[in-house]
């Protein structure tokens, strides 16, 4: 099935990132025999983590130590802005476990320059890679304006959506009626 395939690439080439970073090994070789569901809506895989430190992909017979509840937005944030990412996690289960993994999928680098130069080169790793990121950066920016655009229209020209003005104004009146209310009141007590 496709979907075996693809949680196959996915787990090769998670390992294909800790056999990378010895660090990361040696925090996964720790839970060595802990199992972990990653669920992004409709998609779920269940991994374990083997003697070696490695994941591997791992049936429902047993339960998972720690789940990963990814939001519906990762992918999103995976594209836009790798800082917040993992806030779009939720982590349930054993809490060393959990640590571990969160500790390792937070600081775990692809160096791509390194894996494309075994390919091309290092010259042509080096400028493609630059490449890649001025057009990552492009589309970023691309994005994040026209984002910028479409909020200025359906706020300002379209009036689909009051301005921050309005909304200020709005409140300072409600402000205005409540201190009025209170003061109007107060005369009809003295009464």
């Amino acid at each position: 099935m496709v979907v075996d395939v693809i949680q196959q690439l996915g787990v090769r080439g998670l390992n294909h990132l800790i056999r990378s970073e010895r660090w990361a090994q040696e925090h996964l070789l720790k839970h060595s025999g802990a199992h972990l569901r990653v669920d992004a809506g409709l998609f779920s895989v269940r991994l374990g983590i083997d003697q070696s430190g490695f994941f591997h992909l791992a049936g429902a017979e047993r339960s998972a130590d720690v789940t990963l509840t990814l939001s519906r937005d990762f992918a999103v944030r995976a594209l836009l802005d790798r800082t917040k990412l993992f806030s779009a996690v939720k982590l349930d289960g054993a809490v060393d476990v959990a640590e571990s993994l969160a500790f390792v999928f937070r600081n775990l680098r692809w160096d791509a320059e390194a894996d494309l130069a075994g390919v091309v080169g290092d010259i042509a790793a080096h400028r493609l890679i630059g490449f890649g990121q001025s057009l990552a950066g492009a589309l970023n920016y691309g994005l994040r304006n026209t984002a910028a655009n479409l909020q200025e229209y359906v706020v300002e020209e379209s009036e689909m959506l009051p301005t921050p003005r309005d909304i200020a104004e709005f409140g300072e009146s409600v402000s205005r009626l409540r201190d009025e209310v209170n003061c109007l009141e107060k005369r009809l007590d003295r009464l």
